[in-house]
């Protein structure tokens, strides 16, 4: 499955060989200038098992914003989901597959070699190689998920100038790559795999109230170790990483409600009030701004945005 190779093609001009896996995989392109090119990608996931390896034909940060999908390179594999970015090095094979139905969407964003290897910090990269990530995905934090929503609301919606994009762009890169991320990976192979299962869970139903006692149960493992593993694979709590996965729900599908009652509820907040709180906190700005901003956003109310738009 070539996620990233396919992206960069009009989904009219046909597949290359061997890649009919693909025919469920749509792309277009949101931003293209000189510097970048920004692709909003769809697969409707149909492939449950490991795909046929491919090779990504640029190095790539994706950034899933619904759905989950496994990434997997050799024997080491990520899940793909809202809370992190993902790293596709040109030339690494890599398989994938959906444990989940209804497919993935993402945002897919190449940047010139120059301007890469000037914003992404040296700890990220492989030694004496610039453009190349040592590692296969990043966890990102709300602001940078916000980001990611208002680019592609706004690129949708026609809402924003290019210069402008570009510039959002790029601070959404410096927050996604940056220290307060960043951290390497201290757990072992069998722990980041149950942390994995967990994510898998909590992605599987993100209204559902779990408690500790049904995910230990769902997972095979005591609750308390449970909780203990996934701090430290993820650097979080795993009620934390639940809310951020719904937040980010929130940021792609705001646009569609009239009664963010409705959306809370589908989300599994306990009440309106309890998402608007939360919201607020992780974003800087209430639901009803955000959803603004998607609809009405100029290039004057850009330069005076709440923080979701700032690396602050």
């Amino acid at each position: 499955m070539d996620l990233l190779s396919s992206a960069h093609r009009n989904p009219q001009e046909g597949a290359r060989p061997g890649a009919g896996i693909m025919s469920n995989l749509t792309s277009h392109a949101l931003l293209s200038t000189d510097s970048l090119t920004l692709r909003n990608v769809h697969c409707g996931g149909e492939c449950r098992h490991r795909s046929v390896e491919e090779c990504a034909s640029s190095t790539q940060l994706v950034f899933p914003y619904r759905g989950l999908y496994m990434r997997h390179v050799g024997n080491d594999q990520v899940v793909a989901d809202a809370n992190h970015v993902l790293f596709f090095n040109a030339g690494e094979g890599y398989q994938v597959s959906h444990p989940l139905d209804g497919g993935d969407s993402c945002l897919s964003l190449s940047l010139d070699a120059a301007m890469l290897a000037e914003l992404a910090p040296a700890a990220l990269m492989s030694p004496g190689e610039r453009s190349v990530f040592r590692r296969q995905s990043q966890r990102i934090d709300a602001r940078a998920q916000a980001l990611v929503a208002l680019l592609r609301h706004n690129l949708d919606n026609g809402t924003i100038e290019p210069l402008e994009a570009e510039a959002l762009v790029l601070t959404l890169v410096c927050r996604s790559l940056g220290p307060r991320t960043s951290r390497e990976p201290t757990s072992t192979h069998a722990r980041r795999r149950l942390a994995d299962r967990v994510k898998v869970l909590l992605a599987s139903d993100l209204s559902r109230r779990w408690t500790l006692a049904e995910i230990g149960r769902e997972i095979g493992s005591s609750p308390v170790y449970l909780t203990q593993v996934f701090r430290q694979v993820e650097g979080m709590p795993l009620y934390r990483y639940q809310l951020q996965l719904r937040l980010a729900r929130s940021l792609d599908t705001i646009g569609r409600y009239d009664d963010l009652s409705a959306l809370a509820a589908e989300l599994g907040f306990s009440s309106h009030s309890h998402f608007a709180y939360a919201f607020r906190q992780a974003f800087g700005r209430s639901p009803t701004d955000f959803r603004r901003s998607t609809q009405t956003h100029t290039a004057k109310e850009s330069d005076s945005a709440p923080p979701p738009v700032v690396v602050s």
